[in-house]
């Protein structure tokens, strides 16, 4: 009788430390008809948002048409066909040396993005998507069957040295900004020093005094802390100096993918303390580690159509993009990408380190991202039937495709209004 019950204490125990974790129970057994009709349902159901979708200069014109299916991994169709409901569009503005006049470009480059979204949504296709400025937006504009757009921005370089337009570009629409990205910025220490910009390891060792300042003026003005790209003791810095939740709006696991750009264990716990949370992206050298040979064939393909920075790849002709989208094939055809398993397994390993409520789902679309099974919009399904697999329920997929984003996003929102009733 004792050890009869010493056995059901210890499965209570276990039951208990699942829940805790939010880890996902076995489904029961289905026939495949059966568990795909439950995912649709789900999918049809749940608020889907993809935290970083990029876009080139010559978006929203004749050329980079969102209203017409085309070679881009995110167009309005897409959206549609594949039941992504919202996605943050970015302004992306590389890193180049840090002089005033390339402080001045780099806020006319981001103007040229700011621009192009709000031509989407406001004078090409108005009926079919809305830039959201806030939570409730969010919730109104997908309740009324438009997609929703939201903005974010790639790179605190375009701030220059300048804290007053943290708040232009918050009335703009921005409601993220990713610090640093490829090379050290002003703000924060980049997980990728430029050898080109003349980095070192480090220059700040973290987030500088100036970044502070940032980061406090981004807690007063509403804009999340955007700690993807910039390296671990900056990520640790801006989690502590953050009063608001902070977010990783495209990023995946150190511990099973070994990359600059991937978030430790340490790292990880640090996001949870702070309340925030980890869109996990289906970026394939983020989730799946990438051969020397397979490198080598990439770096060639890249050389053969002059593509010799980061910026380039993105502003592809379509003809270009066709041409080089079919060399990638070829390539993966040999080494084969990471899959949806392979990204779920991220999702997983998340989840039960620092519990449900710190994990999302972004794709880097259009800016490097794609995995076999979700390679553009048209096939965000596959993700949530991935998820049910795994025995995910709805409300937990519900959570990690939008749930966790809104809640750090709306206590950003309160947050700021806190602190501009006292300033």
């Amino acid at each position: 009788m004792a050890r009869h019950m010493v056995r059901i204490c210890t499965l209570i125990i276990a039951v208990c430390l699942i829940a805790a974790c939010g880890a996902p129970s076995e489904s029961p057994e289905m026939t495949e008809d059966e568990l795909v009709a439950k995912a649709r349902g789900i999918h049809d159901r749940v608020l889907t948002i993809d935290t970083h979708d990029d876009i080139p200069f010559n978006f929203a014109t004749e050329e980079v048409d969102p209203g017409k299916r085309g070679g881009r991994q995110v167009d309005l169709p897409k959206m549609e066909e594949g039941g992504l409901d919202a996605g943050f569009f970015i302004v992306f503005v590389g890193q180049t040396e840090r002089t005033p006049e390339n402080y001045e470009k780099a806020k006319v480059d981001a103007m040229k993005k700011f621009d192009a979204i709000h031509r989407m949504t406001e004078e090409m296709y108005p009926d079919r998507i809305e830039l959201a400025y806030t939570t409730d937006d969010v919730l109104r504009i997908h309740e009324s069957g438009k997609l929703v757009a939201c903005i974010g921005i790639e790179n605190g370089y375009v701030i220059g040295k300048d804290l007053s337009l943290l708040k232009k570009y918050q009335e703009l629409g921005a409601r993220y900004i990713t610090l640093a990205h490829g090379g050290h910025n002003d703000i924060a220490d980049s997980s990728t020093p430029r050898d080109r910009l003349g980095d070192g390891e480090a220059e700040h060792n973290g987030v500088s005094a100036f970044g502070q300042e940032v980061i406090a003026e981004m807690n007063r003005v509403g804009i999340m802390v955007d700690v993807s790209h910039i390296s671990k003791q900056a990520m640790l810095d801006a989690a502590k100096y953050s009063t608001a939740p902070v977010i990783a709006s495209h990023s995946s696991v150190a511990a099973l993918c070994d990359h600059p750009r991937n978030m430790d264990d340490e790292q990880l716990m640090a996001l949870k303390a702070n309340g925030g949370v980890m869109q996990t992206v289906a970026f394939n050298p983020y989730v799946k580690k990438v051969s020397e040979a397979k490198s080598a064939a990439t770096d060639s393909l890249r050389q053969a159509f002059g593509i010799t920075g980061f910026q380039s790849s993105r502003d592809m002709s379509e003809e270009q993009r066709a041409a080089y989208d079919q060399g990638m094939e070829e390539i993966n055809k040999t080494w084969p990408r990471a899959n949806l398993q392979d990204f779920v397994d991220h999702i997983d390993y998340a989840v039960k380190l620092i519990g449900l409520d710190h994990v999302g789902i972004s794709s880097d679309f259009d800016g490097g991202g794609g995995i076999d099974g979700w390679n553009n919009a048209a096939e965000t399904f596959n993700v949530t039937l991935e998820l049910v697999r795994r025995g995910y329920t709805e409300a937990q997929i519900a959570q990690l495709w939008s749930g966790n984003l809104l809640r750090v996003w709306r206590e950003v929102e309160r947050i700021a209004a806190d602190l501009q009733k006292t300033s």
